[in-house]
């Protein structure tokens, strides 16, 4: 099995906080353009539920690699953060473990955010100013849910805590039994209340709402699509965020961030992120 957090670049390690959240900090490796400086606002990554930042591993180093700096954020009591009690975390304690790395970065970054991950960056940009919002997959709003809602037969009634996911399969149609393995060494359980504030599948009552009014960055949403409900729900995402929408057809949710396509996730937010003037600063080399 691949671990593919030994290939990381290298990186400042940060503790941040009474809860000793884990930040990984890879500085962008210098673009020489003949033309033209361009400054970058720094990437902060947010993982999903069970995981942590070992989830972005095979994303890093593309991204340092085109000269964007990286903070690579955990959430209290994931991967190397302080563990804790998981029974009395909540969503908005997550909301807050965000803030406080966000209060440590010393200009607006863009926030990049997987799954549970995707739905707290939604709520963090109503009332944060950001150089621009990227959802993955994102766990859905409560107004995206009730336009297009999961089945009732799929919903299931958490305990005090959600036991990591067994991933007990070979393989998936984008993931190597090898990608699977690599997911399989890291996960780990999760808060039942923060789940059940946001995930209507597991107990939320209705979930969090957004109001994308409220959003006044760039944004990009990025879906994994096995179906048409599926693209319909990533398309209603991006229009409650005012943002531009890529539906990745036949790829799964782990997939996009370490399945054998999530190049094509990539290179759409590097696309994107070349995009966006507002983000450059060109000074002329010839002054």
């Amino acid at each position: 099995m691949t671990d593919y957090t030994r290939l990381l670049p290298e990186h400042e390690v940060k503790k941040i906080g009474e809860h000793d959240l884990h930040l990984e900090i890879f500085e962008g490796t210098p673009v020489h353009d003949a033309e033209a400086t361009t400054k970058k606002p720094p990437l902060l990554f947010v993982h999903g539920a069970y995981t942590g930042s070992w989830m972005w591993s095979k994303y890093i180093p593309h991204f340092v690699q085109h000269g964007w700096t990286c903070y690579v954020m955990n959430l209290r009591s994931h991967y190397k953060s302080r563990v804790m009690d998981m029974t009395k975390i909540t969503f908005d304690d997550y909301l807050e473990d965000i803030r406080e790395v966000l209060a440590g970065i010393n200009e607006p970054p863009v926030l990049i955010g997987f799954s549970m991950g995707g739905i707290l960056s939604q709520k963090i940009a109503e009332t944060v100013i950001l150089a621009g919002l990227i959802v993955i997959d994102s766990s859905l709003s409560k107004e995206v849910h009730e336009l297009i809602p999961y089945p009732e037969s799929n919903r299931i009634t958490p305990g005090i805590i959600i036991p990591a996911p067994v991933r007990d399969e070979l393989t998936s149609i984008d993931e190597t039994a090898d990608d699977i393995a690599f997911q399989r060494k890291y996960l780990q359980m999760e808060s039942s209340k923060a789940f059940s504030t946001f995930s209507v599948m597991f107990g939320a009552d209705g979930g969090v709402s957004i109001n994308g009014d409220l959003i006044h960055c760039p944004s990009l949403v990025i879906k994994a699509v096995s179906c048409e409900d599926e693209d319909q729900r990533g398309k209603l995402t991006a229009k409650q965020l005012h943002a531009e929408y890529a539906g990745l057809w036949d790829t799964t949710h782990t997939g996009l961030l370490v399945g054998q396509r999530y190049m094509e996730a990539v290179d759409i937010i590097l696309k994107w992120l070349h995009r966006q003037q507002s983000f450059e600063l060109t000074e002329n080399l010839a002054k």
